[in-house]
């Protein structure tokens, strides 16, 4: 399928959403109240623009959130890799990761606000621990999930846990990594904006509760909208950093759906991929 078909069957949807909620609101069909018209939550959003507010507060979720998601995704891609690399390392910290994936991570700002003081710590650190169990966790599936051929080969001609590391395990586990790093990045978003919500003066986050307060539903909205179009941008941004960095992802991809395609019971194949399946 052509670019620009894949363009119009992505956009006809919210374009059309908007198109009927634009008539809906200016027939008064819907509360305007609590339903403003998509041109009066663009106008909103071009006179905060302007003011420099609306950049301000997209500002301050993305500092926030960078930060914690590099803290995250640095010590959570390594522990990954780590836990996938050695059966000790894996028993030892696999049970607590399993129980802080199960904690909500909303739940412990009030126990660091305690902690550590009403601040950006606080703010801080249950972002950047939602990032880290989700690359520890999609690292270790990836190194599990190399080819032992792979791994074997390497041995047999003497690789060190360090160069087995970095040329055999990283490569073969880079696409399912950036899996692991847009679902990361998406949860990321939400905790930022959820922390904003409840503990900070500034972000999207609470632009959207200040506008609940006082009733501004036109900046409600766009807080919401703003967050969507910024987790749309990081998930599609990441997709083409994958297809440029690891172009043997996808050629693994197609060459295996290609291949389901024209056998569907591959098994008997003398592929080592599938005879490593069966």
């Amino acid at each position: 399928m052509r670019l620009p078909s894949r363009t119009l069957l992505a956009l006809w949807l919210p374009a059309g959403t908007l198109v009927v909620w634009q008539i809906l609101a200016s027939r008064q069909v819907i509360n305007v109240l609590f339903f403003p018209a998509p041109t009066v939550i663009l106008a909103a959003g071009w006179s905060m623009a302007k003011s420099g507010e609306l950049g301000a507060q997209v500002g301050a979720t993305l500092a926030r959130m960078s930060l914690g998601s590099a803290l995250g995704i640095i010590s959570g891609l390594a522990c990954g890799l780590a836990m996938g690399s050695s059966d000790s390392i894996r028993r030892s910290l696999e049970p607590i990761i399993s129980a802080l994936n199960a904690t909500p991570k909303l739940a412990l700002l009030p126990m660091l606000m305690l902690i550590a003081g009403i601040g950006e710590t606080a703010r801080i650190v249950p972002i950047a621990l939602s990032t880290f169990i989700v690359l520890a966790i999609h690292g270790l599936d990836a190194v599990r999930d190399v080819n032992p051929a792979y791994v074997e080969l390497a041995r047999n001609y003497g690789a060190d846990r360090r160069a087995m590391l970095r040329h055999v395990y990283l490569p073969a586990s880079l696409p399912r990594i950036f899996t692991g790093l847009r679902l990361a990045l998406g949860r990321a978003l939400v905790l930022t904006i959820s922390v904003e919500l409840v503990s900070s003066t500034d972000g999207l986050g609470s632009m959207i509760w200040t506008a609940w307060q006082t009733f501004s539903t036109e900046k409600l909205y766009l807080g919401v909208f703003m967050t969507s179009i910024l987790g749309l941008l990081f998930h599609h941004g990441l997709l083409r950093l994958e297809a440029s960095l690891i172009p043997w992802g996808n050629r693994s991809a197609g060459r295996r759906q290609s291949r389901l395609q024209a056998d569907p019971h591959p098994l008997g194949t003398a592929d080592p991929v599938y005879r490593h399946a069966e």
